[in-house]
């Protein structure tokens, strides 16, 4: 404690050595001044303090009383006993310090005394509100922390990240180096970050655009034909895809396709590919890239070989670093670009791994740029999640131009393009294919899918009834399989139906038809494994139930269309000329539907087929199984 207040108060060793000494007589005077030097914690600025100890250790004199506030004590004797601190002394103390170092002056915390200089010696006491921070502002850096799965970014290190969270991915960036290469003007090579992409970097080499100014509408459509807002796709499989597209592929459009592992995702995307490469009668044959990311060159030569493609203008690259996957597509100028997937790609200059959410944005937003840019269509691959939906931001979705989702049962062959989202066209058109070793091929008969074996001679097939129900702007028509088992120990199953809905016509039936059909255990099904979500099969359901239930046939080339209410009355459903029209086609002899619209479709002259209205359920039964 004595070396702490000599070295403070700026007396060296020798003067404490002669104070203390055994010649000193004064040496108990010493001491206790020493004593009283402790308690020197009271003084209200370090100046005094500085002063006072001076004037005691470097004399001998009576003791000095020093009053001590008994209020303050405590924090001024802590702030005593804190640890060495370097401070701006003022002239009777500055050239104690003078030996002080410059490191130590960098990293001290001062007090600022400049008001007191000012004052004189009239100046006591300092606010702590003066403390000063002698920091350097060369070289200030802003730490981030980013998670390198999703990208989130914060300023503080948490255990997990709060987006996605998952532990152990924040990793620590600092921007501080970006900011010194990119503003100084050494010409050196800027140092990236990760903590985005830099603006032009992956698409430097296209070309840059004049000054765009805003133009009439007439004057954009004027002497622009429909070949230049499309082109389409040659052949069945062609017709089928652009009639999904809206009319055909729009130039510049980016096309993101999803759907479940195995689907047929790849092979779509490859028999596309090669239709476009081909060429058609209004347009010639030309480039087309490939890009995979999943699968090396081999592997998708082995699939076009099986499925018999041997386009000479069809290229296939194997890379995941979308850079290099542009540089290659400019060299080149194809006709269209496939990315299979976009879960794959990655660009350097974004922080996370490929599939990661800020990979999936960035990479999606470049391609967009460059399809637009150079007009060149752009295909690609999503994958999904466990509830079906593509992985990734559902920002994805808002970036592309087209959303299609292709679809299909595991144990069936059957495969439907779905349209979702579509800027060119509209979104009710369905297309449907059928996978074969020769990859996707084109169902012309629709319908027949849902159709099983007629046998109209057979007694054992009662309780089979067709309903048409509408996929988009696609008709379908699907049987309804019903049967009432007496006795049954299960009450009630369904199979492709809402339970909820097939509870409330098992309702109606009992109250509205007088079925007596509660002691009978009663299962529904919908051949095929589709699944009846709309209304237009409720009077289906119904036929079916009471045929199972009568034990009489339904007789064949006979259709149901047609909604059931509480009351039991038949209420009609959108798009019925649509239906009927389908009906017709397919080669049906009659279509019960619902009494309100009977003479509206009566007035569409269809040939070979019988209209049929009813009001209630009562009159569906007398007018289907009478005689």
């Amino acid at each position: 404690r004595q070396k702490r207040v000599c070295e403070i108060g700026g007396v060296t060793n020798l003067s404490l050595s002669l104070s203390l000494s055994a010649q000193n007589p004064n040496k108990p005077t010493a001491l206790r001044e020493l004593v009283s030097l402790m308690l020197i914690a009271d003084m209200r600025c370090f100046r005094c303090f500085y002063t006072r100890a001076h004037s005691l250790l470097l004399r001998s004199s009576i003791p000095v009383t020093i009053p001590i506030s008994p209020v303050r004590f405590r924090f001024r004797l802590r702030r005593f006993s804190s640890p060495p601190v370097s401070s701006v002394f003022d002239s009777l103390s500055s050239n104690q310090d003078a030996s002080s170092s410059k490191e130590d002056q960098d990293t001290a915390i001062g007090f600022s005394d400049e008001k007191s200089r000012k004052a004189g010696s009239k100046a006591r006491g300092w606010d702590p509100g003066e403390v000063v921070m002698n920091k350097s502002k060369k070289g200030k850096s802003k730490t981030v922390w980013v998670c390198d799965s999703c990208g989130h970014s914060d300023g503080q290190w948490w255990g997990s990240c709060r987006a996605c969270h998952k532990v152990g991915t924040m990793k620590r960036f600092s921007e501080g180096s970006q900011l010194s290469s990119t503003s100084g003007g050494g010409g050196g090579s800027s140092k990236a970050t990760g903590l985005g992409p830099h603006e032009g970097t992956s698409l430097s080499w296209l070309p840059e655009q004049a000054t765009v100014q805003p133009n009439r509408l007439t004057d954009v459509i004027r002497g622009i034909t429909q070949q230049q807002w499309r082109f389409s796709l040659p052949g069945l499989f062609g017709n089928e895809v652009s009639r999904v597209l809206g009319g055909g592929l729009a130039p510049g459009s980016l096309i993101l396709i999803g759907g479940d592992p195995g689907i047929g995702k790849s092979t779509l995307l490859l028999q596309i590919a090669s239709i476009i490469a081909e060429g058609s009668e209004m347009a010639e044959p030309a480039p087309v890239l490939y890009i995979s990311g999943e699968e090396s060159v081999e592997q998708i030569g082995s699939r076009a070989d099986r499925m018999r493609i041997q386009t000479e203008d069809l290229y296939l690259f194997s890379s995941s670093d979308l850079q290099d996957i542009l540089n290659k597509a400019h060299r080149l100028s194809p006709r269209a670009l496939i990315i299979d997937s976009i879960q794959t790609v990655y660009l350097k200059e974004v922080t996370g791994s490929a599939g990661g959410l800020s990979q999936v944005k960035e990479c999606t937003s470049t391609l967009l740029r460059f399809a637009k840019k150079s007009n060149v269509p752009v295909f690609l691959v999503g994958h999904v999640t466990k509830a079906g939906d593509i992985a990734g931001p559902r920002v994805l979705e808002h970036i592309v131009d087209v959303v299609l989702y292709l679809e299909g049962e595991e144990s069936s062959t059957y495969r439907l393009l779905r349209s979702v989202k579509n800027r060119f066209g509209s979104t009710d058109e369905l297309g449907v294919f059928e996978m074969s070793n020769s990859g996707l091929e084109v169902v012309s008969n629709p319908s027949g899918i849902y159709l099983s074996q007629q046998n109209p001679d057979s007694d054992v097939l009662a309780g089979l009834a067709v309903a048409v129900v509408m996929d988009g702007s696609r008709s379908f028509l699907i049987e309804i399989q019903a049967l009432c088992s007496p006795g049954s120990t299960v009450s009630r199953h369904v199979n492709g139906v809402q339970a909820s809905r097939a509870d409330m016509i098992i309702a109606v039936l009992m109250k509205q038809a007088g079925l007596r059909i509660q002691e009978n255990g009663i299962f529904l099904n919908v051949a095929n494994g589709m699944a009846l979500s709309e209304t237009a099969g409720d009077l289906a359901i119904a036929a079916a139930i009471c045929s199972s239930f009568l034990e009489f046939p339904i007789p064949h080339g006979v259709a149901f269309i047609g909604e059931i209410g509480l009351g039991g009355e038949v209420r009609t459903v959108p798009r019925m000329e649509k239906r009927v029209s389908t009906v017709a086609k397919l080669g049906f002899s009659k279509c019960v539907v619902p009494k309100s619209v009977e003479e509206s479709l009566k007035a569409l002259n269809l040939k070979d087929i019988e209209i049929i209205g009813c009001k209630n359920l009562k009159e569906l039964i007398n007018a289907v199984f009478r005689g």
